[in-house]
């Protein structure tokens, strides 16, 4: 199927003859998601928060509006109608999408320092963390319901290669975190209501939680998790996409 939005990111990936294969490993988004994105096959994809940040990666990765993609495909394939192609130049993109809606102050320069680090990670080779915490992220306020420390946006440092994470429990959850090398960072702990662990800094996570009383900072900015009392789990690649992960594909700890 012929669409808009697909149309700018084949053309894009084709100028730079870059295969998809090498845009999966950099954005650990699976080549049949993004060949949907590029034939505008959105029955494949998951569908609202995790297709508009599988667009915003994408993006991030060829250098183009990222924001301005995932709105076009919010307007034209959730609803409304999409402006035209031609009006989406290369810019700089954005992160992934936050649970909820948050006012744009303070946004152009978390994205601008976003980019920087994802551009230094796929040029040099063997870009990645070491797992450690960076003591500069901190919580603020707490959360209306689990009594939970509020996630506030934050800058990560452009200095340091790899993706950071933060988590807090909103309510008592089971948390398996593994790091690029699969060492566990948390070891299959229960947290309580209003725990914290990290930041972690790594060149990409997988984790699981017992349900989505959990929230997840990646890179200054809090990923979606859904409010949800079954198990749940993601793959955090070098873009910082959470991407949710099968049953047998998640980490267990054990």
């Amino acid at each position: 199927m012929d669409s808009p939005i697909g149309n700018v990111f084949r053309e894009a990936r084709n100028r730079r003859k870059i295969d998809l294969s090498e845009v999966e490993e950099a954005t650990r988004i699976r080549v049949r998601y993004l060949r949907a994105i590029e034939n505008g096959e959105w029955d494949v994809l998951p569908g609202g928060v995790y297709t508009r940040g599988f667009i915003r990666a994408y993006a991030t990765f060829l250098g183009l509006d990222g924001e301005r993609l995932a709105e076009d495909y919010r307007r034209s394939v959730e609803g409304g109608r999409l402006g035209p192609a031609s009006e989406m130049a290369p810019a700089a993109a954005s992160t992934p999408a936050r649970r909820r809606p948050v006012p744009g102050a303070g946004l152009l320069a978390v994205v601008a320092v976003v980019t920087v680090a994802v551009i230094a990670i796929v040029a040099i080779p063997g870009g990645g963390g070491n797992g450690g915490s960076d003591s500069s992220e901190r919580p603020s306020s707490s959360k209306h319901d689990g009594g939970a420390s509020q996630l506030q946006t934050a800058k990560p440092p452009a200095s340091k290669q790899g993706v950071s994470m933060r988590l807090v429990a909103n309510a008592e959850v089971w948390v398996c975190v593994l790091d690029a090398r699969g060492r566990p960072l948390v070891d299959g702990q229960i947290l309580e209501a209003g725990a914290e662990e990290g930041p972690f800094r790594s060149g990409s996570f997988t984790v699981s939680f017992g349900n989505g009383e959990v929230s997840m900072l990646i890179n200054g900015r809090e990923a979606a998790i859904p409010s949800t009392s079954s198990p749940i789990g993601y793959s955090i690649g070098r873009a910082g996409v959470p991407f949710p992960l099968e049953e047998s594909e998640r980490p267990t700890c054990a």
